[in-house]
């Protein structure tokens, strides 16, 4: 390392395993080109992807939720024996401290949030990333803290469930709904006007309550499709459900929504479309910027709303993981750069 080099902390990965493979480190810090924006960091998010980034060694193709292709490219990229993104977090929130010289959209002290996709690199003091990229200005309703949490939920329920179509009247059940993009769906389809069902775990009952959910199912306790209901929409956010149980309390025109999905979700898709009636419908978010405008907006309607369970120093992100782990969070678990 050239002894002028700028540094920063940062919460480094440098190998595959439990939480305790994190450690804070002094690295680098970015510097932005022509195009770029470097921003100091409020707060970034701890959510599913990084868990799962932490120790993808681990994550075999039957656990992966997503067709055994893309699990392949997920290791080459994420690292097959050691991570090549040592830095995790892909959702943050923090200010412009610098600009480039052709940047149009954002200045020297602007409060921004966004969200970096598998890039990742948010749990450190500073990041760099073009002005084209997931970034805009946060909105003026939302701590910082809160919008660290925000964007890829929100833009990955947004997109899909525009996808299927939400619209006021529709009856819909959202498994997974605690999670970050389950908590955004919530929400989403309740301001549509839909009447919304949620399954989840007994500790994140009340929590889907609060986001709005018309009624909240104990997955434990309680089979969804056992009941007497009738859905239009299954938002099935982690695949852990299946066609055959979802048609059994879809209505006649019915979707069953995948989020995450295989070949044999693709080849029912399929199916389902040439045979008419009850559909199984999967696809990809692309989650860009214009995604994020949308979001911002919803966000400053006070029609989206982000509930932080816990927050956590940077120099504890490994406790951070545990905590995210446990299964027991009502809401966000955030990493909080800037001390309050």
């Amino acid at each position: 390392m050239q002894e002028d080099q700028v540094l920063m902390k940062a919460s480094i990965c440098t190998k595959y395993g439990g939480p305790e493979v994190l450690q804070l480190e002094e690295v680098p810090k970015p510097a932005p080109g022509d195009n770029e924006v470097l921003v100091r960091i409020h707060s970034t998010s701890v959510n599913y992807g990084d868990l799962t980034a932490r120790n993808f060694r681990a994550v075999t193709p039957k656990k992966f939720n997503m067709p055994l292709l893309f699990w392949f490219f997920a290791k080459l990229y994420f690292g097959l024996r050691r991570p090549k993104i040592n830095i995790l977090g892909s959702e943050f929130s923090g200010v412009v401290e610098t600009a480039g010289n052709v940047v149009e959209n954002f200045k020297p002290g602007d409060p921004v949030f966004g969200y970096l996709g598998q890039k990742m690199g948010a749990y450190a003091e500073y990041l760099s990333m073009p002005e084209t990229g997931t970034i805009s200005l946060k909105p003026e309703n939302m701590r910082f803290e809160e919008a660290a949490a925000a964007p890829y939920g929100a833009i990955m329920a947004f997109y899909l469930l525009g996808r299927a179509g939400i619209r006021e009247g529709r009856k819909v059940l959202i498994i997974g709904a605690s999670g970050s993009i389950g908590s955004a769906a919530v929400q989403i389809a309740k301001n549509a006007g839909a009447e919304v069902t949620g399954v989840c775990g007994s500790t994140g009952m009340e929590y889907v309550k609060k986001l709005g959910a018309d009624r909240v199912i104990d997955y434990r306790k309680e089979d969804f499709s056992a009941g007497g209901a009738a859905y239009d929409l299954i938002f099935d956010v982690l695949g852990r459900s299946s066609f055959s149980a979802a048609k059994k309390v879809l209505t006649k025109n019915g979707i069953y929504f995948r989020v995450s999905f295989k070949l044999g979700e693709l080849v029912q898709m399929l199916i389902t479309r040439i045979t008419g009636g009850k559909k199984v419908v999967c696809t990809l978010a692309p989650g860009g910027r214009e995604d994020l405008e949308r979001v911002r907006s919803l966000i400053a309607a006070g029609k989206l709303r982000t509930i932080v369970a816990k927050t956590f120093p940077l120099a504890d992100a490994a406790a951070a993981h545990r905590y995210a782990e446990s299964g027991g969070k009502q809401g966000s678990v955030v990493l909080q750069i800037i001390p309050s």
